[in-house]
This record gives structure tokens, C-alpha cells and sequence, in this order.
């Protein structure tokens, strides 16, 4: 586990257009990720993430995290429209929640979260949600510390 020096901070900040090279490989470190948890995604050309649209759309916000100017970590929220079942009108999704695998475990993760709920907040929107894999033990871990909660689990089955 590394820990922060002294003298460093992380700083966080939105993404830029000039951000989208490093977020296309961030992008790719969470599929390669999360392949091994979903034998459904395709091994190889695929994408999750319109990543200009997360940069330039208002009810985005793609935050960046800096360590010693160098870009240690991603996130992103969206302002969802909410079923009429719930009793909030929209909620914050959270996604694209990555860290370089050097700067885990110094709060990168949790500086980006607190952005993104703070940036939530801002926009009068009070419900966040993201979805993560059952098995993916390290990143529920964090989402707990940073005070969510499990809600539902998504099921599915191959019939061919």
C-alpha cells in the first residue's frame, strides 16, 4: 500500500478534452477489470463510456484526481431521471470510478467520491447510486466507507 508524503496532496479537478487519452486507458483498466467478473463483455474493442459527453454535458461532471500533477484516478456522476415508483424525482449515478493501481489505497477513490457527492449536491439532486460486481470485495469496500449501502443485485441467465 503506498501512502501520501507530507507534501502530497490530491487534487481534484474537472476533465478537459486534452484528459481523454489518459481516460481511454483508464477506461480500458476497467474493463480488462471487470472481465473476469463478466463473461458476458467482449474481449477486445469495446467500450463502456461516451467520454467527450461526460466532459461537455452539464448534467455530468467527470472529475480527475492529481497526485504530484500526475492523473492517478477517474470518476463521473450523472443526473438520472428517476421511475415514478421512487419518492426522488432524480438521482446522481456514479461511474467510471477508477484508480492507477500505484495510488490505491491513499484516498484517491474517496477524494473523488466526496467531488462527485458534493458536485451532486450542488445540483439539489440528494440520491446517488452505482452499481458494482458482487465480487469485486475491494470496490464495495470503498463505497461502504464512503457511506453507501447495498440495494439490489442484478440477475441473469444464458439460455442458449
Amino acid at each position: 500500500m503506498n501512502l501520501l508524503s507530507d507534501h502530497q496532496k490530491i487534487v481534484i479537478r474537472s476533465a478537459t478534452i486534452k484528459d481523454i487519452p489518459i481516460l481511454l486507458q483508464f477506461e480500458q483498466g476497467v474493463i480488462n477489470v471487470e472481465r473476469s467478473m463478466d463473461t458476458t463483455l467482449k474481449l477486445e474493442n469495446t467500450y463502456y463510456y461516451d467520454i467527450p459527453s461526460l466532459i461537455n454535458d452539464s448534467s455530468n461532471q467527470l472529475s480527475i484526481a492529481e497526485v504530484e500533477g500526475v492523473i492517478a484516478g477517474c470518476g463521473y456522476a450523472k443526473i438520472i431521471e428517476a421511475r415514478d415508483c421512487f419518492q426522488f424525482s432524480q438521482y446522481t449515478y456514479l461511474g467510471f470510478m477508477f484508480t492507477k493501481e500505484e495510488f490505491r489505497g491513499i484516498g484517491v477513490n474517496k477524494k473523488i467520491i466526496d467531488n462527485l457527492y458534493n458536485w451532486s449536491l450542488s445540483k439539489g439532486v440528494y440520491e446517488i447510486r452505482l452499481e458494482v460486481y458482487p465480487s469485486n470485495i475491494s470496490a464495495i469496500k470503498a463505497y461502504e466507507k464512503a457511506g453507501m449501502k447495498t440495494s439490489m443485485f442484478t440477475m441473469r441467465v444464458d439460455l442458449r
